[in-house]
């Protein structure tokens, strides 16, 4: 068998005599850390509010779709349950979250994502 001598490359990753400062070696991390802070985050979190201000809006009256695909009009709103009347005599209840967007217009989630393709 051949003899593999190990010392050599234990060699190759020993740091000569560094004097950088401990400091800037946290440099590089805040770099990725502020990238995906503005990726990332921000976006995610200018959508939610927009989604949220969207919700908070919601009045009697309104005609919208919920996430899974229900149309119906707005005929009560209590906390976070929205009543839908979806055929004559024929009401829902469902969570406020549950809605995705105004009928005729897209959903506000999906409008927030073709925008920012744009």
């Amino acid at each position: 068998m051949s003899s593999f001598n190990i010392s050599g490359f234990f060699a190759m990753g020993a740091a000569g005599d560094q004097s950088g400062s401990p400091w800037l070696q946290l440099v590089p991390f805040v770099l990725v850390l502020g990238i995906f802070y503005f990726i990332i985050l921000l976006p995610m979190r200018k959508k939610q509010q927009k989604v949220q201000d969207f919700l908070e809006s919601l009045k009697v009256g309104d005609k919208v779709i919920t996430t899974g695909g229900i149309h119906g009009q707005v005929t009560r709103i209590s906390g976070d349950v929205v009543q839908l009347q979806i055929a004559d005599k024929v009401r829902i209840d469902v969570s406020k979250a549950s809605v995705g967007g105004l009928q005729g217009q897209p959903a506000v989630q999906e409008a927030e994502s073709t925008q920012a393709k744009d």
